[in-house]
């Protein structure tokens, strides 16, 4: 890129974002009546992306109170993508410590969820791995085979609260339960058909879906699943995930000489 025309576009972006303009040409135009017009209309478009982007997060706190969080944070983040699907990558972190979200500890978590929906839903087309295409292999080719999770899937497990079923009923709009347990949950994401689907998923599934991500072979991935949830059903958890659709290849690993 042109030297000048970088050195003009920063300065932009700077006075955008109200910082002092480091070059004369952009500091000539944020002078002008007409550019706080053109500031308030790009901070607009970023909060309306966000509104767009995280539906469950509105649904929970409200319009309002979304709209005033949203405006801080766009003040603060501009986009790094001009597809503005893709706008608000770290919006979840920032729910994490923004003080009024304090009393909703689970709000950060529904924005993630919020998040891999946008990035299954975007995902790169790919068919989806059949049990058919790994059941002809031997147990042993089949224990030293990498899985790699399908293009679209997404999965993400949550320590403390109840996240995958407030996310649920309320991207749903559906009743949250009067009584339910506030424990731990994950959640799986993947497209199939054109559409997002979800689904419960428990923390040794979610070991096991990074495990396979991270490269390793089932024999190990199986290993780490069984070591964070030592009565996991393995044979279910796996028919569970074939059916869903939730792998994307079958990468065999010689046997060692």
């Amino acid at each position: 890129m042109n030297t000048s025309l970088a050195a003009f576009q920063e300065g932009f972006i700077r006075a955008l974002y109200g910082a002092p303009p480091n070059d004369p040409r952009a500091a000539a135009v944020a002078a002008q009546p007409g550019f706080a017009v053109y500031r308030n209309t790009v901070f607009k478009g970023c909060i309306d992306a966000l509104h767009a982007n995280f539906p469950t997060v509105l649904r929970l706190v409200g319009e309002d109170w979304f709209r005033s969080a949203a405006a801080i944070y766009a003040q603060t983040t501009p986009p790094d993508d001009a597809r503005l699907l893709f706008y608000g990558s770290t919006f979840p972190a920032f729910l994490e410590v923004f003080e009024p979200a304090r009393e909703l500890p689970y709000l950060a978590g529904v924005a993630r969820l919020d998040r891999l929906w946008i990035e299954a839903h975007a995902a790169s087309d790919e068919i989806a791995l059949s049990v058919s295409e790994v059941a002809r292999l031997s147990p042993g080719d089949f224990m030293r085979t990498v899985l790699l999770p399908h293009a679209s899937a997404r999965w993400a497990w949550f320590d403390a609260q109840p996240v995958y079923t407030i996310w649920r009923a309320n991207r749903e709009q559906t009743p949250l339960p009067d009584e339910f347990d506030w424990h731990a949950e994950g959640a799986l994401l993947l497209r199939a058909g054109g559409r997002v689907k979800w689904r419960a998923m428990g923390k040794g599934g979610c070991a096991l879906l990074d495990a396979c991500a991270a490269g390793a072979k089932l024999e190990e991935a199986f290993e780490r699943a069984l070591d964070i949830e030592a009565d996991l059903d393995l044979a279910g958890l796996m028919a569970e995930l074939f059916a869903d659709g939730a792998f994307g290849a079958a990468v065999n690993v010689p046997e060692p000489r």
